[in-house]
């Protein structure tokens, strides 16, 4: 725990010396995204081990280290001296690279994320053009297309995934692979879709300044739109990252092992470190873009000590970073939960939620978004304390009524459409009803 907050003090330090950038980047890259992102990887998996025992009523590791706190690094050890093995017929070099272009778009998009609040430096603001103090971000890079940035790294991982199939020259893992790419394309176009909300109300793609204007105005997730967004982007994610329920790349029963099939040793290893910075960084992005990052709940960050002192600004940007992590913390617990409880997903079925329901929801919460942005938002820009009680919760009722219709009426649709498509089925084929629904009809004894 020392060596965490000293990485912390380290990078934060470095970030605010601005005459020798080069030492930032430095301990960015090597103790950053080379020690410290891989050592909460590791623990991230000791934790769902945990979580996932005390949901079957286990005990979880318990063996190496206190409270098995190093099986982690011996299964790392185990990995690194198992044989490596490459099938005679592979293409070598992109079986090769095939893990490695997973690992390289989850670290791509920690690049982005604004752990903290950084300093305070003097910009116009997106909405309104007005010169005044905005949050720097302490993150690798700030760069003022990060959504964008976000969506094109994300993308990498796809192709990761379908190389490593069609490399391995196994049928069973090229039909893996393809699966994965169709499942992973599928769930881009909603999750991508929950993030425009988010863009509208805050003026800017840089993520740094959608924190700077949730710290001013709130969080989003606190707002119906918001809420529904944040709902949308979750689910989303978790087919992104092939997680349980939708966890189909996977599917020992039905592709042994998909994917990766023809990998072992450190290689395998590359894919499982992958998979979990992935989910690390989702909880790290929809952290930024719902939960207000850093910012405390219901209380004002006091901005205005930021920028004076390099010392006030560390103390301020660790409480940020601590508030930070608990977010993240609580979203991966959600992660584990829905693996320890929910069984897997059928693959058309899977696909059917995606196009049928989200896509369809998220459209028309843009709409829902835009009537917010409309009563509470543009009728306030460039005013510091922002809107009215009354004109809030009147952009409350009215979006969150118009949500709840929403949601109902796309669910609604989406059972008719089962339905439709199971009548359709049993017409062509000419079966008869299942016998769940036999035993339904009474009978007379």
């Amino acid at each position: 725990m020392n060596g965490l907050w000293v990485s912390i003090v380290a990078m934060k330090m470095a970030a605010l010396s601005e005459p020798v950038p080069w030492v930032a980047w430095f301990l960015w890259l090597f103790v950053g995204f080379a020690g410290l992102f891989p050592l909460l990887v590791a623990y991230i998996v000791w934790g769902e081990r945990k979580v996932a025992a005390r949901f079957q009523d286990r005990i979880g590791p318990n063996r190496v280290g206190p409270f098995g706190l190093l099986q982690s690094i011996a299964d790392l050890v185990k990995l690194l001296f198992k044989e490596d093995f490459t099938p005679a017929r592979a293409d070598f070099l992109i079986h090769a690279l095939a893990p490695v272009l997973m690992l390289i778009s989850a670290m791509l998009s920690l690049a982005v994320i604004p752990f903290g609040f950084g300093s305070v430096s003097m910009r116009n603001d997106p909405v309104t053009g007005v010169l005044r103090p905005t949050l720097t971000g302490f993150s690798a890079v700030d760069l003022p297309s990060g959504v964008p940035y976000l969506i094109a790294v994300s993308s990498i991982a796809s192709l990761g995934l379908f190389l490593a199939g069609w490399s391995s020259r196994n049928k069973y893992a090229l039909l893996g692979s393809m699966r994965s790419v169709a499942q992973m394309v599928s769930y881009e176009i909603p999750q991508v879709l929950a993030t425009v909300p988010i863009v509208l109300w805050s003026g800017t793609l840089s993520l740094t300044g959608i924190l700077d204007r949730q710290v001013e105005t709130g969080w989003y997730v606190l707002t119906p739109p918001g809420f529904m967004a944040f709902v949308i982007f979750m689910i989303s994610s978790f087919a992104e990252v092939n997680r349980a329920p939708f966890d189909l790349p996977e599917a020992e029963s039905e592709l042994i092992a998909g994917f990766h099939l023809e990998y072992s040793s450190m290689r395998f290893g590359l894919f499982f470190l992958a998979e979990y910075m992935s989910m690390f960084a989702v909880c790290c992005i929809c952290t930024t873009l719902f939960l207000g990052g850093g910012a405390i709940p219901f209380l004002a960050f006091p901005r205005g000590l930021l920028g004076g002192y390099v010392v006030v600004d560390l103390f301020l940007n660790l409480i940020t970073i601590l508030v930070f992590s608990l977010k993240v913390g609580l979203l991966i617990f959600l992660f584990f939960w829905v693996r320890a409880t929910l069984p897997r997903m059928r693959v058309d079925r899977l696909m059917a939620f995606a196009w049928k329901l989200l896509i369809p929801l998220c459209l028309v919460n843009l709409l829902i978004a835009a009537i917010w942005f409309e009563i509470v938002i543009r009728p306030v820009a460039g005013r510091p304390d922002g809107p009215g009680f009354l004109q809030w919760w009147i952009g409350f009722g009215v979006t969150a009524l118009l949500e709840v219709l929403a949601f109902f009426g796309a669910v609604w649709l989406y059972r008719q459409d089962s339905e439709h498509s199971l009548k359709t089925w049993r017409s062509s084929t000419g079966s008869k009803p299942s016998i769940i629904a036999w035993r339904s009809v009474p009978t007379k004894v």
